[in-house]
Order: structure tokens, then C-alpha cells, then sequence
């Protein structure tokens, strides 16, 4: 999403507009698979988006994720946001440690540093003296924000089927941009035929990716899906490279190295403790 961000707004076209028209393309992916799905398995239960838990929250989500990146740009250069915002899986790990939901196994906390480790060495870890107070908190609040999320989503989706979670989430962050293009005047002028093209692209693209998260969260859990999302920047830097002539240095080999050693170790199945033999 990145790269095509980039080139969307590349002659000032203004971003909430991108992301309004990304997510109500997105929306409208997800609605028409969402309700195809429903009518094949002849579900009429209540549709997870007429839940405002999920919808408005989810999607509100969403929304301050993107809007509090988005200020830190302000005061951070992109690689510091980057590097302090995908510290997120280590919020989620310890955090699901903590709470007892799931085991901080020795596989776990490798795959973590290796994820982790792999990042700064794509990014690099900024100087600390260099960084805003300010852009450092909205940073981390996003961090939070999205660490808060993951483990949230994947409890209240339990039982529902994760596309229609999916097109809830999308369509409470249509709601919430909208809201922020109408604040801001965002929606005139209207965008370029370009640039209408690239943001369907990306809600084309978004979907299958809201899609597929939703699913590997009902799959994997808080953990193992956070850890494994840490693979976006290894193809958001190889898209730069394509789409942006964005130079690839050892770094990001390095760096990308770590990240997909952390989604090998991570696919790996665990090794249940031997049991012991019956008595007798």
C-alpha cells in the first residue's frame, strides 16, 4: 500500500481522499463476498455488521491507526515511524503472555527477535537525539492502538465467519474517513482518473488483504498473526524497488532474511509435551 500511497498522492492529491475512495472500494469487494457467502451457506443469523462493536470499532481502529501514523510524518521521518511502530508484535506477545491467553514458547520469542531484529536492519534503528517527543508518542500510539486490536478482533470474531468480520471492519472505516473528508474538504476537487485508478487498486488490494488477516487471525491467534505481519515491510521495500526505483541495500537483505526466517519458524507446528504412560 505504501508505494501505490506514494503514486496516488504524488501530484498533492489530498490522502483522505485516497484512503476514503480505497476503503469504500474495499467495502464494496468485501460486501459482495461477504453476502455471497451468507447466501451459499443459507446463514440468516445477524450479520456481524450490524454489530457497532465491530463495525464502528473495528473500523474506528482502523481509522486512528492510519490517522496517527499519518501526524507522526510530521515530525518523524518515515524509517523512525516504521521502526517504532512495528513494534507491535511484542506488545501483542507479552501482552497475550501476560493476560494467559497464549504460551510464550522458546519458538515464539525467536521468531519475535528474529522479526523484530529484521526490521531495524531494513529500517534502521534511528538515532534517538534526532527524534520528536511528539512524533514518538503518535508512533507508538498507533503501535498500541493496533496492538490492542489484533487480540480484541480475534476474540469477538470467534464463531463468525471471517469475511463478513472483514467487510464489518472495512465498512466502519469507510464510516470513520468519511467523516474525516468531510472535516477536512478532503472530497473536492474531485481526484484525477489516475488517481481514482490507483485507490480502487488499492481497495481491490486491501480487501483481499483485510480478508486474509481476519482469516489467518482465526487460524493462528493474536501471536503467531502478529509476528507473521511482520513480513509487510520485506514486500513494501521489493515494491518500492519496482514501483519506486527505491535503492535495495544490504540492510533490507539482512532485514528481510530475519523476517522470513521469523514466518519459517512460526509456521512450524509446536511440539506437544510427551504424554505420560498409563499406570499399570
Amino acid at each position: 500500500m505504501s508505494p501505490l500511497t506514494a503514486l496516488a498522492t504524488a501530484d498533492n492529491a489530498p490522502l483522505p481522499a485516497v484512503l476514503f475512495w480505497r476503503y469504500v472500494t474495499s467495502a464494496v469487494v468485501l460486501g459482495l463476498l461477504a453476502a455471497h457467502s451468507r447466501r451459499t451457506r443459507g446463514d440468516t443469523t445477524t450479520p456481524p455488521w450490524r454489530s457497532l462493536d465491530i463495525t464502528l470499532l473495528g473500523g474506528g481502529a482502523q481509522f486512528a491507526i492510519a490517522s496517527l501514523s499519518l501526524s507522526a510524518l510530521r515530525y518523524l521521518p518515515a524509517a523512525a515511524i516504521g521502526f517504532l511502530f512495528y513494534t507491535f508484535p511484542a506488545w501483542v506477545t507479552i501482552g497475550s503472555a501476560v493476560r494467559g491467553l497464549e504460551r510464550l514458547t522458546v519458538r515464539r520469542v525467536v521468531a519475535l527477535v528474529c522479526a523484530l531484529g529484521g526490521i531495524v536492519a531494513m529500517v534502521g534503528a534511528p538515532g534517538a537525539a534526532s527524534l520528536s517527543p511528539t512524533g514518538v508518542a503518535l508512533a507508538l500510539a498507533a503501535a498500541a492502538v493496533y496492538a490492542l486490536y489484533i487480540p480484541i478482533m480475534g476474540t469477538r470474531q470467534r464463531g463468525l465467519a471471517p469475511r463478513d468480520v472483514a467487510f464489518a471492519v472495512v465498512l466502519g472505516g469507510t464510516m470513520w474517513f468519511l467523516g474525516w473528508c468531510l472535516l477536512t474538504g478532503a472530497l473536492w476537487p474531485l481526484l484525477s482518473p489516475r488517481e481514482y485508478a490507483i485507490a480502487a487498486l488499492m481497495g481491490v488490494l486491501a480487501a483481499g488483504a483485510f480478508f486474509g488477516f481476519m482469516e489467518g487471525l482465526a487460524g493462528l491467534g493474536a501471536v503467531r498473526t502478529a509476528i507473521t505481519s511482520t513480513v509487510e515491510p520485506l514486500w513494501t521495500v521489493l515494491l518500492g524497488l519496482v514501483l519506486l526505483q527505491q535503492p535495495l541495500g544490504v540492510g533490507t537483505l539482512l532485514g528481510g532474511a530475519g523476517v522470513m526466517a521469523a514466518v519459517v519458524l512460526l509456521s512450524l507446528p509446536e511440539r506437544s509435551a510427551p504424554s505420560s504412560p498409563a499406570p499399570g
